[in-house]
């Protein structure tokens, strides 16, 4: 053999230590079907510009890694992103946020856990321009248009699905989340203050806050990786505490 393609080829490392990880893991969400946004969104205001923001996606993709270590069937939708895919993950890729809405809203009957980790936009300019745009001597306005908020639309989609949202803040944090826990109806929001330098975006750290109607539970600073495990084990301890008082209300 060349060593690079046919019988017994060595697998990728890379690829060895997941499906190991996997294999000797826990193993606790073994069928969940585990949906997972991550990343920015791109609104076009010609073919060369566009309004962003400074997510990297590395919480979406640590988290979707995380579910697929951990026994879920997972699809990760991603906007531009410079992350490799985790093995074992299907990613649907995506740029605006109508398209993230639109992927989301293709995968949502089957999931089982929704975690929208991604900085989706909230605004995008009223009108794009078919060629690009010139200099002029005066300023330039932008008109710009609420996008769609994908997580209020999914209330209306019926399922048994526990949903996690997250809350990107800079000050009020806690406050601003639980507002957002209950006018989104979330099992659980996590907080961020993406202020911190070492915390947020475009670092590999984070400091989160988790809320739901029990209370706050801090996650101090970690990895991202680490984080995202303590995030799946809340919202498993959730989804647990929630089939077992159907179980004890179907008994009473």
């Amino acid at each position: 053999a060349c060593g690079y393609e046919g019988a017994g080829r060595l697998a990728d490392p890379g690829i060895i230590v997941a499906e190991v990880e996997r294999a000797l893991g826990a193993g606790d969400l073994a069928g969940e079907k585990v949906l997972v946004t991550a990343g920015p969104n791109r609104e076009p205001i010609d073919p060369v510009r566009f309004i962003s923001n400074r997510s990297t996606g590395r919480m979406g993709y640590a988290l979707a890694a995380a579910a697929w270590r951990r026994g879920a069937e997972v699809v990760l939708v991603s906007g531009p992103v410079a992350l490799p895919v985790p093995h074992g993950v299907r990613c649907e890729r995506v740029t605006t946020a109508a398209e993230m809405r639109d992927a989301v809203r293709r995968e949502i009957d089957a999931t089982s856990m929704l975690f929208m980790a991604a900085a989706v936009a909230d605004y995008r300019p009223a009108k794009v321009a078919a060629k690009k745009l010139k200099k002029t001597d005066g300023p330039m306005r932008l008109e710009l248009e609420r996008t769609v908020d994908i997580l209020a639309e999914l209330r209306a989609t019926p399922g048994e699905r526990l949903t996690v949202g997250f809350a990107a803040e800079t000050d009020d944090v806690l406050r601003n989340a639980e507002r957002k826990l209950a006018a989104k109806g979330l099992d659980l929001i996590v907080a961020n203050d993406v202020s911190r330098a070492d915390a947020g975006f475009e670092v590999d750290t984070n400091a989160v806050t988790l809320i739901d109607a029990g209370g706050r539970t801090e996650v101090p600073l970690a990895s991202k990786d680490d984080v995202a495990d303590r995030i799946l084990d809340r919202a498993l301890a959730l989804k647990r505490g929630r089939r077992q008082g159907r179980r004890s209300a179907r008994k009473a």
